[in-house]
Parts: C-alpha cells; structure tokens; sequence
C-alpha cells in the first residue's frame, strides 16, 4: 500500500458524494455531459488571490501564467482577478486577448518565439521578455517592419536557482533567458533600438514548498536586478521576481505558509537600492492560484485481477491528467489525492487498488497500490490538484481519445 497526498480544504461531503463548489460530483457529470470532466471551482480561485493580496507588501502585482490553465471561461474571470496575464506563445496571446486582458499587462516569455509571434504581439501592444541577443535583434527589426516601437524586457538567467525547486529555471547552463553576466549589455542595446525597455524578468524555480528558500531566492534576485539596472544606468519599470510558490501535492507535503514570505519581501522592498525606488514588482504564479480549485473526474468501467493485484480501470488517463500519472517532470511516481466521488471520506478496504486509464501504455497509472473504498464498475473516481497543468499539459490526441470536458463552478 502506497499513501496518497493529501486533499485540500474546501471540499465537502453529502450523503456520502463529494461536493465541489457545494455541487455533487454525479450532478456536475450530469451537466457537463459524461466524463471524463474536469471541474473548476472559481471560489477557490478568488479565496487564493485574495490570500495573495493578504499576505504580500503593496505594490507586488500578481501575473497569472496562463500555461497552468488556460480554459477560456477561468481566463476571462481571472482577467479581473489579477494584474498581469504571462503567455509563452502566440497561442497564448490570443487567448490573453480573448480573455479581455488589457496588452499593456501581458507579458510573452519562452525560447523560441517565431518571427510572426513577436510581430504579432509588438503589434498588440504586449511586453516581450527578451531570451537572447538573437531575439532582440529579431524583435526590434519586427517592430521597424511594422512601424511599431516594441516593448522589450531581458529575461534574465541568473547565478542561482531556487532550492528544492521541483523545476528549476535559473543558475548554470539553461535555455531560458541571457546569462546574467550579459544582461546589462543586452538592456543598453534595446534602449539604444530605440525600443521600450519595460525591466527584468528574473524566474529562478518553481514548485517550491520551502518559504525560505523562497524568501533568500527573491532578496537575492532583487540584489541582481540593483546590480543589472546600475551597469544599464537606468531604472527599470518592471522587475518581474519569477514565482516559485509550490502546492502539498504528495505524501509528507506541507503546505506553503506565504505569510512570511510577504513580510519578508516588504522589509527588502523597503531597503531596496536607489536605482529600483521608482520600479513596480511582480511575482508570476500559475498552479498555486488554480491548482487546487480543480478536480478530475473519471468513470470506472472496469475493475480486474491480475496475479493478486486489484486494477481498476477508468475512461480517463494520462491524456488528460499526465502530472497525476508521474509523468511531468517528478523523478520518483508518487500519489495525488484520489477519491471515490460517490463514497467520499468512507473507510478503505482492506486491500489497495491500482487505478490505471484507458490509454495502452503501462505509464498510465493514476493511482499506485492506493486504499480506497470498495469500487464497482459505475463509480466515479475523483483526482484533486487537477486545477493546474492538466488539461493544458497533457496529451490530449494521444490514441485518439476524445478531450475532456470542463466546467467552471461559481
């Protein structure tokens, strides 16, 4: 028997079936139309933020990186919600702009941006985080094609990385961003274009559940921007300080107290050097908003024996839910909470199950040796933290199998 995560504050319980956003499991299926679903309890989300806004010094912005989930109908709400939208494609813009995100608020980072993406958005007005001195050279003739000045920040790679990241995004040889030993440079020649420098993009990790690591990663990270803006010799708008908030997804997580994060961010921003007095500050967050507001529903339709093991078999799977099934980034497979919707907090049996999808693939596995209640074909079977890089980091065309629905709550 392997242990699960565990299941996040806000769900509820009636007459044994899981309320999600106070609504049934089986009633949502219902209205969505069959499984596998995923549900989005926008309540959850707002109660993040508003934790957020809570908890940081004034003058922090809050971005949302779409990637996390990018379903239309949560984007147009959190277009309200917070400061600043991150994209990393053109896709991405699109769907920013659809969302009704104003472009002087939408940031697009990520290596390898085509020539018809930075036109794209240089025409709409968005800040491009700059990855190499190539990219400059490609944005800034984009913009003299199109008789358009383009707002141009440096991502910036820097000497560190965020400790006991779960994905580290910074520090050594990586494909993000310009050495920080090259940045300064890089900044005086988009001011020298004639472009908008609009400041620093510093992402050092992600998926950090360690507050002081978090903590030291943003002090230093707020030193390198002193230091870069000094050899530039101009103050930027913008110091986008990366994320880096992490969510209790495995067995012996603790969640992430952002509290003393705030406090600490507010003494450094308060001694921040001259050269960043007239700066605005922003912090990119993409699970730990939307993470665990979502929950993956699927439904068994079958349920096995193989040399003593119990398999139950669901019409979901990796396609849709690729980070439940180990398979996103986790070095070592470890259980998400997972539940039977329709017997919610009921005592387990006395023997483990496995729950695998419908894909044929032996890594689709959602569940290992997990204790649950006694399953039949019929019942659903419920996945938490689902609200982040599910159905926007997963394979969805994979064997064909149709995409799962989704439905926003609230």
């Amino acid at each position: 028997m392997k242990p699960m995560g565990p299941i996040p504050a806000g769900f509820g319980r009636e007459e044994g079936m899981l309320l999600i956003g106070g609504c049934g499991a089986e009633s949502l299926v219902d209205e969505a139309g069959d499984t596998p679903l995923f549900v989005y309890d926008m309540a959850m989300v707002e109660a993040q933020v508003r934790r957020f806004r809570d908890a940081m010094p004034a003058g922090i912005d809050l971005h949302y990186a779409i990637k996390a989930n990018s379903f239309a109908p949560l984007l147009s709400r959190m277009a309200v919600q917070v400061d600043g939208f991150d994209i990393a494609s053109g896709g991405e813009l699109e769907m920013a702009l659809e969302a009704g995100m104003a472009p002087d608020r939408i940031s697009f980072a990520g290596p390898g941006k085509r020539t018809d993406e930075l036109t794209a958005a240089i025409f709409a007005g968005v800040t491009i985080n700059l990855e190499s001195e190539g990219e400059a050279r490609r944005a800034i003739a984009a913009g003299q094609a199109i008789g358009k000045q383009p707002r141009l920040a440096v991502r910036v790679n820097p000497d560190f990385d965020l400790k006991g990241s779960g994905m580290r995004m910074g520090g050594g040889a990586k494909p993000f961003g310009v050495d920080a030993d090259r940045a300064a440079a890089l900044a005086r020649m988009v001011i020298e274009a004639g472009a908008d420098w609009r400041g620093w993009h510093i992402f050092a990790g992600s998926q950090n559940l360690d507050a002081q690591a978090i903590i030291d990663t943003q002090a230093a990270t707020i030193a390198l921007a002193a230091r870069l803006s000094q050899e530039v010799g101009a103050t930027p708008p913008l110091v986008n300080l990366g994320g880096g908030f992490g969510l209790a997804y495995f067995p012996g997580d603790t969640p992430l107290d952002i509290r003393p994060i705030g406090a600490a961010l507010g003494q450094a921003l308060e001694s921040r050097p001259p050269i960043l007095a007239g700066s605005r500050f922003a912090l990119e967050l993409g699970r730990w908003l939307v993470g665990e507001a979502g929950v993956y529903l699927t439904r068994v339709v079958d349920v096995k024996d193989s040399q003593g093991e119990r398999f139950v078999v669901v019409d979901g799977g990796l396609h849709h839910q690729l980070a439940a099934s180990g398979n996103f980034g986790t070095v070592v497979r470890r259980n998400y909470p997972i539940a039977v919707a329709s017997r919610f907090e009921a005592a387990p049996a006395l023997d483990p199950v496995t729950i695998v999808g419908c894909l044929c693939t032996p890594i689709d596995r959602l569940g290992d040796k997990v204790a649950l209640p006694e399953i039949s074909e019929g019942d659903l079977i419920a996945i938490f933290l689902a609200g982040a890089y599910g159905a926007s980091a997963s394979p969805m065309a994979f064997l064909g199998h149709p995409p799962a629905r989704e439905l926003l709550l609230g």
